[in-house]
């Protein structure tokens, strides 16, 4: 298939972004807690070019190294391929919470699927950790695997509000040929500067997997309606309850990730569900609690997904 990548080179300088400077606060501190475990690198030869890449900083911060600061690197956009297998799995290592399940088969779907797809490295290195995953997976097409059916056993069973339920559903059953998981997982001190062309890089690859692949059937697979995604989020304890929450101190979301916010805001609908994985226990989160979300967000509404990325990163 023919690829057309766009090159994005700039001069980053990534640090926690939210949409107030509470939540970066937390964000930093939630971020120290799991940097350490989100790092993987296989040793085997690059084989294939970079679609494009850009360069930015990135701090770095070990306990087996007397180093502390910020490091310069060149970030790069590749297809999916094995190799990537071991990177691609850590990023993916509590993506369904502590489920156990079949990830290593969802692994091999991601890396299989390398039209629409794309995993960052840092380019011309020789270790080929994985930073970032970014993919949409045709629900229909993957139905039968077995991790697509424990996906969906995990989400149902997740769903406890029964006005989303019947939604959900039905995403997951007689509509699902027009809905695309879309899968983003990357580590935590990634510069954020990277998330529009990432994101960009994504969307046209369905468009054009629309027009590009070899049969009627794949390019279909492609035509999605809706996207469904699952994320995690800290929830305000207190957010359910009729009290106000004060000041920005007492934010009743704080998200993960900052282009959450925005496919929370555009959603269809979501629901969140209680996480059973460790969560740090500091001080700032003393009234937060860990939790999955999951949205469904329709495609018409991407494109202003993608301009309000934009704008958020800029304005940061």
């Amino acid at each position: 298939m023919p690829r057309r990548p766009t090159r994005h080179r700039r001069s980053l300088n990534p640090q926690p972004l939210t949409f107030s400077s509470f939540s970066r606060s937390v964000a930093q501190v939630a971020s120290s807690f799991k940097a350490k475990h989100r790092m993987q690198h296989s040793k085997q030869h690059r084989e294939s070019a970079p679609k494009s890449a850009a360069k930015g900083e990135q701090s770095v911060s070990s306990d087996e190294e007397e180093f502390e600061g910020v490091v310069q690197a060149d970030f790069a956009f590749f297809d999916p391929k094995a190799n990537d297998f071991h990177g691609v799995k850590t990023l993916l290592q509590t993506y369904l919470d502590d489920k156990q399940w079949d990830l290593s088969g969802f692994v091999d779907l991601v890396l299989g699927q390398t039209t629409v797809g794309t995993v960052v490295k840092i380019e011309d290195d020789e270790d080929e950790g994985v930073f970032s995953l970014v993919t949409a997976l045709n629900m229909q097409r993957y139905k039968d695997h077995k991790c697509i059916l424990e996906l969906k056993e995990f989400l149902l069973k997740a769903c406890q509000e029964k006005d989303v339920q019947d939604n959900l559903i039905s995403l997951l059953g007689e509509q699902a040929q027009y809905v695309g998981l879309l899968v983003s997982q990357r580590v935590v001190n990634l510069p954020p500067q990277l998330l529009p062309p990432l994101y960009d890089a994504l969307f046209d690859e369905v468009s054009w997997a629309t027009e590009d692949e070899p049969t009627e059937e794949l390019k279909n697979s492609f035509r999605f309606k809706f996207y469904i995604l699952v994320s995690k989020i800290y929830k305000n304890k207190n957010a359910n309850k009729k009290k106000k929450l004060s000041s920005d101190s007492d934010e009743a979301i704080i998200y993960t990730k900052p282009e959450d916010e925005i496919f929370h805001r555009l959603s269809l609908w979501s629901f969140c569900f209680p996480l059973q994985t460790q969560q740090p226990a500091t001080l700032e989160l003393r009234n937060y609690r860990f939790m999955g979300l999951v949205m469904a967000i329709e495609a018409d509404k991407i494109s202003t997904f993608r301009q309000e990325l934009k704008s958020l990163i800029n304005e940061s």
